[in-house]
């Protein structure tokens, strides 16, 4: 576990050398926060009753979407060094270590996602904490409220990285790893509730949606986080998000096993 905890290490304090980023996400992405915050509040207004949510969660939804982009995002946050590791070949250095590739892949994807995430969300999260109502977004509701959206967000993180993982190694069988990134995490970021919070779905589409993976990545945590996911129904989110974390990280280590026994790497 140590060596493993030492990829982790590593890669977190190399993604924390990036701090120009910062200011990049201030500058695009509160000015882009405000304008899905303005969307909404149109939405609202013109039809209050089609509402499904709160407008307060909505606004806390967004904010928190704003702040942890690159935490949960699957197109916008990829580790191009594992796609160009697999098609130069440079795999071999890998499968030289003594380690599990599966789990030191898991560490360094999930260290660099959460170096880029930690620069970029506290001042995102600060402005949003001191804009006027109704644009505010609010803390939550109660102490047991922060616990599962700390939990959520835990569990999301799992989810996410256990997917891409998939996506990474199921590159090994194609010749060319783009068809599979467009296909696969253009989708994630509309079931995921990227581009629009579930619950603004269809109800029969949101019923199929909410059960899938990609559910417990942002929906969750932000909709526990805003008071929108409470009760029975949050209890049930988040053990739908353990099930689907340890499923995903069950079937990427057998696909990693299956990987490393027909590996064929051209040129010496």
């Amino acid at each position: 576990m140590k060596k493993y905890l030492s990829f982790f290490r590593i890669r977190f304090h190399a993604g924390l050398q990036y701090r120009a980023s910062v200011i990049g996400a201030v500058v695009t992405q509160l000015p882009w926060g405000m304008m899905e915050c303005l969307a909404f509040s149109v939405f609202q207004e013109a039809d209050p009753q089609a509402f499904p949510m709160e407008f307060e969660a909505v606004v806390s939804y967004m904010w928190l979407k704003e702040a942890f982009f690159l935490l949960f995002s699957v197109w916008g946050n990829v580790d191009q060094e594992l796609f160009t590791m697999i098609l130069k070949g440079d795999i071999a250095y890998e499968l030289c270590r003594p380690v599990s590739l599966y789990q030191m892949w898991f560490a360094k994807v999930s260290a660099a996602r959460l170096a880029q995430a930690a620069l970029r969300c506290v001042p995102i999260l600060a402005a949003a904490l001191l804009l006027p109502p109704p644009f505010r977004m609010l803390l939550p509701s109660s102490p047991a409220a922060a616990l599962w959206f700390a939990a959520a967000m835990a569990l999301g993180i799992c989810v996410t990285v256990s997917f891409c993982m998939l996506v990474y190694l199921l590159a090994f069988f194609t010749l060319s790893p783009q068809g599979l990134r467009l296909f696969f995490m253009s989708a994630v970021e509309f079931l995921s509730g990227s581009v629009l919070p579930l619950p603004f779905l269809p109800k029969p589409v949101r019923i199929v949606v909410e059960r899938l993976p990609f559910a417990g990545m942002m929906n969750v945590p932000f909709r526990i986080y805003s008071g929108d996911l409470a009760g029975s129904a949050r209890i049930e989110a988040v053990g739908l998000q353990v099930f689907w974390a340890v499923a995903m990280i069950a079937a990427g280590k057998w696909l990693c096993k299956a990987v490393e026994r027909r590996i064929v790497i051209q040129g010496g």
